[in-house]
């Protein structure tokens, strides 16, 4: 491990030296992410998921970099041209970027103007050009003719192109450009002439203008994805003469020389041809990568709050997978997710078989004791809503509905998977029981579908896919650790997720129920198939065995730890027949934690998570979330007015604010700067998605069914 930059990731940080090595040591021993932030947390002084990903990845590109400065030194060398000052530059460099920029004068190009020249002989003409005579004779230019230079204006153009070039890639020259672009500059866009944006999507960046320095991510992202359809030009303006005027001031020592104006054309020419739409796409790069990364830490914070939104639990449940024509698609679900019947009824246009389309959804609630209706967002959703809370109402049902979004209901139905779980069902009856079990537990249901098809972010599909994949991926992994899963019960897709586990090994603990039965603790895990020494102890306390043999098997309590708790309930007068009990918390809140940790060994953190998985051996995670917002009524638009008050679902965060479903067929946008009295860096600061939330009426635009909300009091 290399001290120098494990120094650097703590001061980046903000931690100690101790904990970035500690964490970098574990995960060379093969610890996972999870692990090491639920159980290693002694090591690690407490640090989470998050960190812990950050210095993986800060390290990763660390010694990538150090690799980079090495491999750039090493050709510079072989060049014969590598000096202390080179040295000292690439060793100063905090980014690839920078290394690149110091290594590109030295790297073989393809072949260029100024390579050519080089090649016919014109490398004298542009050293003596850049000696600066006095005194210069246009007849001197006749020795550099030949067979492949024509005349003396094409010896003055070679030499030129030389000097462009170099000047182009002085390292110098090309901060000094990318400090007046970054700092200084002003992204500009225009509208293009015979563009496709009928629905003017792009209308505010047809003639915009904005510092490049303060443009919002999400502004880049539009502008990007303007210019890739063909809608937008694109382009940084910035003081060009400020920047000529100070690279001929350094470049041309005498200006009265007889070859001054030879530089100056040449200097203009690289400036112009090379330097400046290189490091304008340097820019843009920059500013679109930044913006991606922002994109998808918007995207996962979406993710993790919706897989972890609270369950439904022992509820019946009915899914309501909306259409028109073909009908709207039933499934009855249990308290444990079981399918109990499917059915299809035709309540809207062009069938509209409204009464009975009642009767049989009055039948289905009545007949299995239905609870909630979940239904989804997709087409003729808030038209089955209305009829939903129509036939609620009028039949008096003791039932309440809440709309669940259905992005990638779709893929999930026609899946592999959905097959083998529902070999005899049509896809849009699979649809309908993925509807129902999202609102039971949105977790072991999200869990079965590509992140990436569940529509919780901006501009997705711009973004890097495997990036984006790799972020996401890790979000799920985080989520249903921090849950943990019941190992009797789980799919493979839930407990291949599981820290330490895989899709084999997943699958193996499938197979190995099937075949022995109800996996009875979690000691019988080391006997299954793909479950070696590693793999259990990494899974092993995420995995939790209700009913079975050990009582601390159904706590998050991992079986390193199950001596030691022991000896603590001991010294507590407690047995694991205690867990959960007012008894237990009694005790506990009375303890004196110190003594307990002389008296056990354990360390404090491990201390308090034994302590709080006593008293709360069923703990589930997401209960300190907002459950989902039940309804029996619809809302119109024109039932709205100003400054109404209302409550709603955060459906979606994006850099520029919120959507809230406050139930009507669009969702309604709280602004950023609705969101409070104060200034509000991030939509994220403020709400995530799932939370239920206040809002008022701040603007309606019947023409367009938009409504503008806001989370500040107009009273």
């Amino acid at each position: 491990m290399d001290e120098n930059i494990i120094s650097l990731i703590a001061k980046e940080l903000n931690i100690s030296i101790s904990q970035v090595k500690n964490t970098l040591e574990l995960l060379e021993e093969g610890a996972t992410v999870p692990f090491i932030a639920r159980y290693r947390k002694e090591r690690t002084k407490g640090l989470d998921e998050e960190q812990i990903r950050v210095i993986q990845e800060n390290y990763a590109y660390q010694v990538n970099l150090a690799k980079r400065k090495e491999e750039v030194l090493a050709r510079i060398e072989t060049l014969g041209k590598l000096d202390d000052e080179i040295i000292k530059n690439v060793n100063a460099c905090t980014k690839l970027s920078q290394v690149e920029d110091i290594y590109r004068p030295y790297k073989q190009k393809k072949k260029t103007r100024a390579s050519v020249a080089i090649a016919n002989g014109l490398q004298p003409l542009a050293d003596t050009f850049m000696s600066f005579p006095r005194y210069f004779k246009e007849t001197e230019l006749d020795a550099y003719i030949n067979e492949n230079v024509k005349d003396r204006g094409a010896a003055i153009q070679g030499a030129c192109d030389i000097i462009a070039e170099k000047v182009s890639d002085d390292v110098d020259v090309r901060n000094k450009i990318l400090d007046s672009m970054t700092n200084f500059g002003r992204i500009v866009t225009s509208e293009k002439k015979d563009h496709e944006d009928d629905h003017k999507v792009y209308k505010m960046y047809y003639d915009y203008s904005e510092r490049v320095n303060t443009l919002a991510p999400h502004r880049v992202m539009a502008i990007d994805r303007g210019e890739k359809e063909k809608v937008l030009n694109v382009s940084i303006s910035f003081n060009e003469e400020y920047i000529e005027n100070w690279v001929c001031r350094r470049f041309i020592r005498f200006t009265n020389s007889g070859t001054s104006e030879y530089v100056r054309a040449a200097i203009l020419d690289g400036l112009k041809r090379l330097a400046y739409p290189s490091i304008e796409r340097m820019v843009r790069s920059a500013l679109s990568e930044k913006a991606h990364e922002s994109s998808i830490d918007v995207f996962s914070m979406n993710l993790e709050k919706l897989l972890l939104q609270p369950p439904m639990k022992d509820k019946v449940i009915l899914g309501f997978d909306p259409a028109f024509r073909t009908g709207c698609k039933l499934a009855v679900i249990d308290a444990s997710g079981k399918k109990l019947t499917v059915d299809v009824i035709y309540p809207h246009q062009p069938n509209a078989k409204v009464k009975e389309s009642e009767q049989k959804l009055v039948q289905l609630c009545n007949e299995y004791h239905v609870n909630l209706i979940a239904i989804g967002n997709g087409t003729a959703s808030r038209e089955s809503e209305a009829f939903v809370a129509n036939t609620i109402k009028k039949f008096n049902l003791p039932v309440s509905y809440t709309i669940v979004s259905e992005a990638g209901a779709s893929v999930y139905s026609a899946s592999k998977l959905a097959i083998e779980e529902f070999p005899d069902l049509h896809v849009e009856q699979r649809s309908a029981i993925s509807i129902a079990r999202r609102l039971m537990d949105p977790l072991s249901e999200l869990i079965k579908i590509d992140p990436q098809s569940i529509g919780v972010g901006q501009y997705q599909h711009d973004l890097p896919t495997a990036r984006l994949k790799e972020r996401l991926d890790f979000v799920v992994e985080k989520a249903v650790n921090r849950v943990g899963v019941n190992i009797n019960t789980a799919s493979v897709s839930l407990l291949k997720n599981v820290a330490g586990l895989n899709n084999a090994s997943a699958t193996s603990i499938v197979s190995y129920r099937e075949e022995n039965g109800k996996i009875e603790s979690r000691t019988q895990i080391k006997k299954i198939p793909k479950i070696g020494p590693k793999a259990f102890e990494q899974a092993a306390g995420f995995l939790r065995i209700e009913d079975g043999k050990e009582p601390l098997d159904r706590t998050s309590i991992h079986p390193e730890s199950y001596k030691a708790t022991k000896v603590l309930l001991k010294e507590l007068g407690l047995d694991t027949l205690d867990l959960g009990t007012q008894k237990a918390k009694d005790v506990i809140s009375n303890c004196d934690t110190k003594q307990l940790m002389q008296d056990t060994g354990l360390d404090s953190y491990t201390l308090k998570d034994i302590l709080d998985a006593i008293c709360m051996p069923l703990r589930d995670y997401r209960d300190k979330y907002d459950a989902p917002l039940l309804r029996k009524d619809v809302l119109e638009i024109e039932d709205l007015h100003i400054n109404d008050k209302l409550e709603g679902t955060v459906r979606n965060v994006v850099d520029f604010g919120a959507f809230v479903d406050i139930g009507l067929h669009e969702d309604g946008l709280v602004h950023v700067s609705k969101m409070s009295t104060k200034r509000v860096k991030h939509p994220s600061d403020v709400v995530s998605v799932g939370d239920i939330v206040t809002v008022w009426v701040y603007n309606i635009d019947q023409e367009k069914q938009k409504v503008q909300l806001t989370m500040v009091n107009p009273n």
